[in-house]
């Protein structure tokens, strides 16, 4: 799938389109509008699984047949704030990943702009949701023996996240004794380590609102990131596959490289794919380069065969 510098061996002179941090077009890179001014796709059926009718939602895409379906737990980004993003960006590549056969579990969270968003809302309101997958999702028709996840930019932070949720501190108010297991991760242009993300990418993407993110410290609690970044929680025993785009401001590749490294140095399986002509944006867009790959290491991780070959 990849040679030794993690870029595909058939990438080189593929066409792909993403914009870059600070919204100006770079040449032949897809903008935000290029995907959402596309009519938006709507999913099988949306779940209330909490008490709160607004954040406590997920969307679920059902393939067409019976039985159950494999199954991505799908988390979005926006730099942790509603006001920038919530999960109906992410409809396109659920509707894209629905009609290659995969179910999608589509979250919502409280972002640190909301009430009761941060720490440890942001958290909590994941948590929840994941778990809910667990709990519900074969009543539903999906398949709950082997879960992966996907997150872009944010959600990239909250889906390898949700995967360390085993090695939380049971002194964190995050920690749970039983969290939902994923069995692998696709990190897409995500801001995972937190620590390493905040100088790199916008400052008002994760800088900015860093404190509201990861809380305050406290005598128990003195390292922020002990229970809210992913690089302070390994190893983890899922497998982490970080997608970045080479053009990629916001989350440069340089962050799923050095990811993938301390992933592998604590003992954990991960890879990093670096995918040339491609930005933020192609990550999450149906029929761009970056998108095929990451479907396919989805459907590989899930144990699915493909096409693709090596």
């Amino acid at each position: 799938m990849t040679d030794s510098e993690g870029v595909p061996m058939d990438a080189a002179n593929q066409p792909a389109a993403a914009e870059s941090g600070n919204g100006t077009a770079l040449e032949g890179l897809m903008r935000w509008p290029d995907l959402l001014s596309q009519p938006i796709p709507q999913p099988s059926r949306t779940l209330q699984i909490g008490p709160d009718a607004e954040t406590d939602l997920v969307d679920i895409w059902l393939p067409e047949g019976a039985g159950l379906h494999p199954t991505v737990l799908m988390i979005h980004g926006g730099c942790w704030q509603k006001e920038i993003a919530d999960r109906t960006i992410m409809n396109y590549a659920a509707e894209a990943l629905r009609q290659e056969g995969v179910a999608v579990w589509n979250i919502e969270y409280r972002g640190v702009d909301e009430e009761g968003g941060g720490y440890p809302g942001t958290f909590l309101d994941v948590a929840r949701a994941v778990d809910a997958l667990g709990e519900r999702g074969r009543s539903l028709g999906l398949n709950t023996n082997r879960i992966v996840a996907f997150g872009h930019s944010a959600g990239g932070h909250l889906a390898v996240w949700a995967a360390a949720r085993e090695n939380l501190p049971e002194t964190s108010p995050l920690y749970s004794d039983d969290p939902l297991h994923l069995a692998g991760v696709v990190n897409s242009g995500g801001l995972a380590d937190l620590e390493a993300s905040a100088p790199i990418t916008d400052p008002g993407c994760l800088a900015d609102i860093m404190d509201q993110l990861t809380g305050p410290p406290s005598e128990s609690r003195a390292d922020v990131f002990s229970d809210t970044s992913p690089a302070a929680l390994l190893p983890v025993s899922s497998k982490i596959i970080s997608v970045n785009g080479a053009q990629d401001r916001i989350a440069p590749p340089e962050l799923g490289r050095a990811l993938t490294e301390k992933v592998r140095e604590a003992g954990g399986e991960a890879d990093f794919v670096n995918v040339p002509v491609s930005g933020h944006v192609e990550l999450i867009a149906p029929g761009t380069l970056a998108f095929d790959i990451e479907t396919v290491a989805l459907k590989r991780l899930l144990g699915l065969e493909t096409e693709t070959a090596d």
